[in-house]
């Protein structure tokens, strides 16, 4: 239960005046954390206003997926325009929910918990808060809702899978194209995938509130599956991280005549 009196100076932990007894470079990783964190947010915020050079014929960028409104560029919507009263980037519309499902994550809490709030800053140092309330109160009380955002979530990593087909046509909408961004795309897509299936309110959603798993063969062997991703969760939360920024910034490139894209067939 949450207490305000639980901080590391609270009745019942132990006196030690020391930050930490520690004495490897434990302020590495969070420090790290903080610095990639902060450069994806600050990218990621860039491109969602920016509202421009998302689509470079078949290749659409992650962060605009589906473009539901009139004023995304022609070739684009595949989902159509309901949104026609929407005057801000499309995108704003979008990230929201691939947002909310990374904010509210169990991993990137304890990511951004050490990185940017120090509570505490790694295992076995002292934190410099006095208080602890945990995730009773608002605004942490809406990490509860994490469930919900995987299932949007599901539906994101969907919509991104038919980008992926989308990405085998060339801008004549031809099949048989196949160039670098497509490969970028590709692997995007699965690591988007292995990250949301992987994720903790997955192996629930497949495996809980069950008695006797012996009575529900096919979803142990899904909870099973799950749970061997659920080891590597971490490693494709960030994975998936730097390959949604990486095929933006392809896209970006594309779009803005930077660069071309080079073709397989």
């Amino acid at each position: 239960m949450a207490s305000t009196d639980a901080g590391v100076t609270g009745p019942t932990r132990a006196r030690i005046e020391a930050r930490t007894l520690r004495p490897d470079r434990w302020w590495i990783a969070p420090l790290t954390t903080f610095i990639v964190f902060s450069a994806f947010v600050v990218y990621a915020t860039w491109r969602a206003f920016s509202g421009h050079h998302y689509y470079s014929a078949p290749y659409l960028s992650p962060f605009y997926s589906p473009c539901l409104t009139d004023s995304c560029v022609a070739g684009s919507s595949d989902f159509g325009q309901p949104f026609t009263w929407w005057q801000l980037s499309p995108a704003l519309i979008i990230l929201i929910f691939p947002l909310g499902f990374r904010m509210t994550c169990y991993y990137y809490r304890k990511a951004y918990y050490r990185a940017f709030w120090l509570s505490p800053p790694a295992c076995a140092v002292a934190e410099p808060h006095a208080a602890y309330s945990g995730e009773s109160r608002l605004p942490l009380i809406l990490q509860n809702i994490h469930r919900y955002f995987w299932y949007a979530a599901l539906v994101v990593a969907v919509v991104l899978s038919y980008d992926v087909i989308l990405a085998f046509r060339d801008a004549d909408e031809q099949w048989g194209h196949m160039g670098l961004g497509t490969v970028f795309m590709l692997v995007n897509v699965v690591l988007i995938w292995l990250y949301t299936l992987s994720c903790h309110s997955c192996r629930h959603a497949v495996g809980g509130r069950l008695r006797h798993f012996s009575k529900h063969p096919v979803r142990y062997q899904l909870w099973t599956w799950v749970s061997k991703l659920n080891v590597h969760h971490a490693k494709f939360a960030w994975y998936s991280l730097f390959s949604v920024a990486l095929v933006d910034l392809y896209i970006y490139l594309l779009a803005n005549g930077t660069i071309t894209d080079p073709r397989f067939f």
